[in-house]
């Protein structure tokens, strides 16, 4: 159908309308048409680039979005969807002046600040990058839900104050920034850690009085509390300070219950993550056959995706094994916590700011070394770099 000015308004709503419902080729195909009857129109050409995106059509989403922006240079949305598309395709310095524009035009958007935050902390501008990371509280879709209790800890001096930490997001990220509240109670704390049930056995090992069962608790009301990531921020944590020691042990009774589990110089794998992350799409392998290079390497491999308990359970197989290949998801972030060998296989799309960019190595842990796909979708030259550095350690 020709689209002539009597019908765009039509045309528009049912583009997305396909858009809303995920028919993401047919929108793709609705957008073009738009934008050629109407190419001065930038709302349909920022559509057009979010179509695109999803399909992994990136040359031309990113020329849709600079339509957009050259038609409407001072709108948030305009400059955001380049930004945003700049930032999931690796090309963070770039992305960095478009969220800088959009900011100083809507200062409070949390999505916005929060965008722009997980940009600077991957720039390693953790000054910047703390306060901004705070817009995700209470956000739909970041699991990061305060708690109902007063006094949010701000960075106030804490010795012999009683400090809630309440957990938030994902697994991995809980695993991660776990180890700031050793760092509070140093300070002379008393730290209560709230934690999901998976992890409280492994928690449990730390000095620390810890909780399971967020949504059961009741609790006695403390001086303060923050939410888990929130933590470095509070203590002013620079990027230098960042230190990569091992945190995490394994339960006594853990180890005793896997003892010979796994072979002798076993490799353990984690081939995907959690179907639920909005980006498993990407960080997962396709199947557990694409592990095939590291197995004709020699390795003797074992799934760590394969349900078996608790994390302390599966910190207790980790243990025996000689090294760990894994996408991003907690297994990285167990293995790197409890100090054993282990290679991350990072995506290109979408990739997480803690793992900053051109590292092979990673502060947050010394046993993690990083491989990065160099093109989206494309694990094959990953799985022959970690088959070659599995062959080259004899």
């Amino acid at each position: 159908m020709r689209l002539t000015n009597e019908n765009i308004l039509t045309a528009f709503r049912e583009a997305a309308a396909l858009q809303s419902a995920g028919s993401f080729p047919a929108a793709a195909d609705a957008w073009r048409r738009i934008v050629a009857a109407a190419p001065t129109s930038p709302e349909a050409w920022r559509n057009f680039g979010d179509v695109l995106t999803r399909l992994e059509q990136f040359a031309e989403a990113e020329t849709a979005y600079r339509q957009a922006v050259a038609r409407k240079p001072d709108a948030v949305w305009s400059l955001w969807g380049l930004a945003g598309f700049l930032h999931k395709t690796g090309r963070w310095r770039e992305a960095e002046p478009l969220y800088a524009r959009a900011l100083a035009v809507t200062p409070d958007d949390p999505a916005l600040r929060l965008a722009y935050g997980h940009l600077r902390l991957g720039l390693g501008d953790f000054a910047a990058g703390w306060p901004l990371y705070e817009s995700r509280k209470g956000l739909p879709g970041q699991g990061a839900d305060p708690p109902p209790l007063r006094n949010e800890w701000q960075g106030e001096p804490v010795a012999g104050r009683r400090l809630l930490i309440w957990p938030e997001q994902g697994f991995g990220d809980q695993i991660q920034f776990v180890r700031y509240a050793l760092a509070i109670q140093a300070l002379g704390a008393e730290v209560v850690l709230v934690c999901p049930p998976e992890l409280h056995a492994l928690f449990a090992e730390l000095p620390l009085n810890v909780l399971a069962g967020a949504q059961t608790l009741t609790l006695d009301e403390p001086d303060y509390w923050t939410l888990t990531l929130s933590a470095p921020g509070r203590l002013g944590v620079a990027l230098a300070d960042v230190t990569g020691a091992p945190y995490l042990s394994v339960p006594a009774d853990r180890r005793a219950k896997w003892a010979g589990h796994a072979p002798r110089g076993a490799v353990g794998v984690a081939w995907r993550g959690r179907g639920t992350h909005p980006n498993d799409a990407h960080r997962s392998l396709p199947s557990a056959e694409a592990l095939g290079p590291l197995r004709q390497a020699g390795a003797n491999l074992i799934d760590l995706t394969e349900p078996v308990g608790d994390f302390a359970d599966l910190a207790a197989i980790i243990e025996q094994l000689d090294l760990v290949v894994t996408v991003d998801t907690a297994v990285a972030h167990l293995a790197g916590a409890l100090g054993k060998p282990c290679w991350i296989m990072l995506p290109w799309f979408r990739q997480d700011w803690r793992w900053f960019q051109g590292r092979t190595d990673s502060p947050w842990y010394d046993s993690v070394r990083l491989f990065r796909q160099a093109a989206p979708g494309d694990w094959g030259p990953v799985m022959a770099s970690v088959a070659d550095a599995f062959q080259a350690r004899g």
